[in-house]
């Protein structure tokens, strides 16, 4: 590293380089009011009685029990959004710690000190670029050579800061690892004992997207070029299934990282269902990987919270409410890991350990593909497939330093318009994309057993919850409805609640779920992820929970409809659902199995 700040010339006015001096702020708890009068609670002229409640003291959501006397049924919907106390990242510079979890230290190949510099600078709230032209991000493997040579020189002058730089590629890389590794807590709204986590819950896609805004326009500064758009890694699209192309070669190449899998290179596809372990090489993993991503994006996707994830805000201490999104659970984690190097690292750095993920440029473009699923999530049109509308995920906040050093506050739901924020994607016809036409195949009726054996299976009134999956377990599980028509299905999803699922976060771990596969417990026989029967997978990556807490919390959601009816299994009264233990899954827990009928809003 250069040990003195890389001279810049640009025509940002304001893009500077040379770090101010520390200044430390402090945080203030403060109470929320509660009023059962129509009016916003802001609302200074509201002469309704308010009650003025500590929000360290007080659960929000079982105070709305408590309250029930109080306020008439008509507003408890207001009363409920009057109590929303959506997550606030604090002053990032002045409370943050050590993110040492999720990582055998002892072996780390990078640092845990994951705190941005101090600069002295008071947080501005965030406003929208004006007069700016949209920046255009590209598919890495159709870069033109102007696209490449820009980005090979700003991730070089990034390169070429020093650490301590809050643009430095160090500085960078360390954001992921502190908002996710248990740098900061939720001090800020007066609980400083609980921690942010941005991964599990519906943080993970709005959180991303502006990570990857501010380090565009940071990577644009120091080149000078207010144009300047990310490549994304189109792993949805056959054709850039590799790693790109861009991020191979030596150390020569600012875009290439040492700690990849070498058994990952290319001309080998990336594995969007993988679970530790190399698939068999007779699986046309093309075709698998088209069918991972239309069942992230359209059959496990099909509401806000069965593809953003679960709820989180003030007063939980890791998002378990109700579960983990599609697309981040599956197809996210596994490129994560796929290209990490377990082979040569116990921990899986660079990729395959989120405290770690920042420090390989091509994490970056993953996540703007990752990003560019949630816009593609929407353009499709799908009554349900709309962005979570509570005051929780609306408000939810972090901090970043902007591209002139400043650090800024930004809010979920300033981050839904790409266009105002001025950056979009390659454009492409819907109908051009693979994997909307990559529906799994049926299965052939004529093939199938009539029933399916029920020897191992197990009643969900014969099981004692939490159960522990150290083994294949198979559940007989009741269906609330049976032969539903196009008309049942439009109004609400069939889905497959796997609730409570606890486990040790500092491992990478892995498991799947078959619905109707008609294969005994005891034989090697069962499907894969590229047949009709695969619900889904659950995986996750290591990261960090705080000092007080030595598991994690999640759950998950499988869309049923589709798979039931390309399984022949429309009219059974009952689903057998197997859970397939991968990787990692030896402490994990089942705390409990269900299946709702969830309406289409």
């Amino acid at each position: 590293m250069s040990s003195s700040l890389l001279p810049l010339t640009s025509s940002f006015t304001t893009c500077r380089s040379k770090p101010n001096t520390f200044k430390a702020r402090t945080n203030q708890t403060h109470g929320f009011r509660v009023s059962c009068n129509v009016k916003p609670i802001n609302d200074d002229n509201n002469e309704t009685q308010k009650l003025i409640l500590p929000n360290n003291n007080v659960d929000r959501r079982n105070l709305l029990v408590g309250l029930g006397g109080l306020c008439t049924a008509a507003n408890l919907s207001n009363l409920s959004s009057a109590l929303a106390e959506p997550i606030k990242a604090p002053d990032i510079t002045s409370i943050c710690r050590d993110a040492n979890k999720g990582f055998d230290a002892t072996h780390a190949l990078r640092t845990a000190k994951c705190c941005p510099p101090s600069l002295g600078k008071t947080i501005k709230p965030f406003k929208f670029p004006r007069g700016e032209k949209v920046r255009m991000r590209w598919p890495a493997h159709k870069g033109t050579k102007e696209q490449v040579d820009k980005y090979k020189r700003a991730i070089d002058a990034m390169r070429k800061l020093p650490d301590e730089h809050p643009h430095s590629f160090k500085s960078q890389a360390s954001i992921h690892c502190a908002y996710c590794n248990s740098g900061y807590t939720q001090v800020a709204s007066g609980h400083p004992e609980l921690d942010i986590q941005i991964h599990n819950s519906w943080l993970f896609f709005p959180f991303h997207r502006w990570y990857l805004y501010f380090y565009e326009r940071i990577l644009g500064c120091l080149i000078d070029d207010p144009t300047f758009a990310l490549p994304y890694w189109s792993w949805d699209d056959p054709a850039g299934m590799q790693i790109p192309e861009i991020f191979l070669g030596d150390e020569s190449n600012p875009l290439y990282d040492v700690y990849r899998d070498p058994n990952h290179q290319p001309p080998l596809l990336v594995d969007l269902a993988f679970d530790g372990k190399d698939k068999d090489p007779d699986i046309d993993q093309k075709e698998c990987n088209l069918f991972a991503v239309y069942r992230d994006l359209v059959r496990n996707g099909g509401d806000a919270i069965s593809f953003f994830g679960g709820e989180y805000a003030v007063g939980s201490d890791t998002p378990n409410s109700k579960s983990a999104g599609s697309m981040e659970r599956h197809c996210h984690t596994a490129v994560h890991r796929w290209v990490g190097d377990s082979v040569n690292n116990r921990n899986g750095e660079d990729m395959g350990n989120f405290y770690s993920a920042g420090y390989d440029p091509v994490f970056y473009c993953h996540h703007a593909n990752v990003d560019r699923m949630w816009k593609l999530w929407k353009d499709l049109g799908i009554p349900g497939h709309e962005e979570p509308t509570h005051e929780d995920w609306l408000n939810a906040s972090y901090v970043f330093y902007d591209e002139n050093q400043d650090l800024v506050r930004v809010s979920n739901k300033d981050s839904v318009d790409t266009r105002k924020l001025k950056f979009d994607y390659a454009k492409s016809d819907l109908s051009d994309l693979l994997w909307i036409k990559s529906r799994p195949p049926k299965r052939n009726i004529n093939s199938q057993a009539a029933t399916i054996p029920l020897g191992d299976v197990k009643s969900l009134d014969q099981v004692k919850f939490p159960v522990k999956l150290d083994k294949i377990i198979k559940f007989r599980v009741k269906r609330p409805a049976v032969n539903r028509t196009d008309a049942d299905k439009a109004k609400s999803k069939e889905t497959l609640l796997i609730n409570g699922i606890k486990f040790n976060p500092n491992n990478f771990l892995k498991f799947d779920v078959f619905v109707n596969d008609k294969v005994n417990v005891g034989t090697d026989e069962f499907p894969t992820p590229c047949d009709p029967e695969y619900a889904g997978g659950f995986a996750q990556l290591p990261h960090g929970v705080g000092e007080h807490k030595m598991l994690m919390s999640s759950a998950a959601r499988f869309g049923l409809d589709e798979l039931l009816e390309d399984t022949n299994t429309e009219g059974d009264e009952y689903v057998v659902v197997a859970l397939v233990p991968r990787t990692g899954t030896e402490d994990l827990t089942i705390g409990e199995i269900k299946i709702e009928l969830v309406p289409v809003v």
